[in-house]
């Protein structure tokens, strides 16, 4: 009896290990969106502790100033939660293989996984476990400490043209006011130009807010900004020049807005999030209301932006592109918690907890 559950116990640290370092190979060195559980579970716990934190929380600013310890500290709890596996998984070997007690097995463990060799273990299968995990607890530490870089380097590439847009659509952006000012000091032919730009920038958001998906948690340095409500700046603005402006067609227009929605779709699946592969409008509604797409061209056409005369048709055509990203812009306004904006985060659900950091869409 003893002897099978020494077996188990040591197939099941052996176990615990395996499983942590897939976690730590998953969630910094593997180059795709591939959910991770432990990281989901300590996000969510951060999060939910972070949620009572906020209940004291007067105002959006102060809220902000919370959440912005929240991407940060989550990340540095990844490697204790890794640590601690570690130890524990190497506790239950060691005692396998002989330890006097749990408590001299947990010594051995914490001992050899931190290099401090305080407790020692004889034995070649010992000594080997020993070396294993001295290996293993560097090798986390390094993974950290080179993912940081990393992801601050992209946080800085997503930042720098978020800030950018404020120059162009205001704070908090709008989609009306960046037709204006290009219409004002550009002329609207330098929107393709934009276009452009947003299309890599939407390709980079994609590939490292996927495979590094701390980064959709990173908040802007100013409380007002958001990548998530710059995006949908953006994603709007060219829908109303491919749909409402009177110009000759802008294919770069049309491909943003692909780019933009094909990068929501890749993030929404990895975080879990619920959408329509297909939408199709109106059998798929959008959170934009007919009055307000009306109140918008009444501005352009006050700001002398002309618009198509069709204003039935120039509606529908606004929603079919607006259908492909609505949903989802919203979810993640919520997810991140974004600062008010017009036709985003000031119609965005409220967040819950359990949809967080690669939790699997319902079927």
């Amino acid at each position: 009896m003893i002897v099978a559950l020494k077996v188990f116990a040591f197939v099941l640290g052996f176990a615990v290990v395996a499983l942590t370092c897939a976690s730590a190979v998953r969630a910094l060195v593997l180059p795709r969106g591939v959910p991770d559980t432990l990281s989901r579970i300590v996000f969510t716990t951060n999060r939910r502790l972070f949620n009572v934190w906020l209940r004291w929380a007067r105002s959006y600013l102060e809220r902000d100033a919370i959440m912005a310890f929240f991407a940060p500290l989550s990340v540095l709890a990844l490697l204790p939660a890794w640590l601690v596996l570690v130890v524990v998984g190497y506790a239950a070997m060691f005692w396998a293989l002989g330890a006097a007690s749990w408590y001299e097995a947990l010594r051995i463990s914490g001992s050899s996984v931190f290099t401090l060799g305080f407790a020692i273990a004889d034995g070649p299968i010992q000594t080997v476990l020993v070396l294993s995990e001295a290996a293993i607890g560097l090798i986390l530490v390094a993974l950290l400490i080179a993912y940081l870089p990393t992801m601050y380097a992209a946080f800085s590439r997503r930042e720098a043209a978020v800030t950018m847009l404020e120059v162009r659509a205001g704070s908090p952006p709008s989609a009306i006011e960046l037709i204006q000012r290009y219409h004002r000091i550009h002329g609207l032919d330098r929107l393709t130009e934009l276009w452009q730009t947003w299309e890599i920038w939407f390709a980079d958001v994609e590939e490292s807010h996927t495979s590094l998906g701390a980064l959709t948690f990173f908040r802007s340095p100013r409380p007002g900004r958001s990548w998530v409500t710059a995006a949908g700046t953006v994603l709007d603005a060219a829908a109303l020049t491919a749909s409402t402006l009177e110009r000759p067609r802008d294919p770069q227009a049309e491909l943003c807005i692909r780019a933009g929605y094909i990068a929501f779709r890749g993030i929404a699946d990895f975080f879990g999030i619920p959408y329509d592969p297909d939408p199709r409008f109106p059998n798929l509604p959008i959170s934009v209301s007919r009055s307000e797409f009306d109140q918008a061209c009444e501005r352009l056409e006050e700001a002398g932006v002309t618009l198509k005369p069709d204003r039935d048709q120039a509606w529908l055509d606004f929603a079919g592109w607006r259908v492909n990203y609505d949903s989802i812009l919203l979810d993640l306004c919520a997810l991140t918690m974004a600062p008010w904006a017009l036709w985003s985060s000031d119609r965005s659900p409220k967040y819950h907890s359990h949809g967080i950091f690669g939790k699997k869409k319902p079927a």
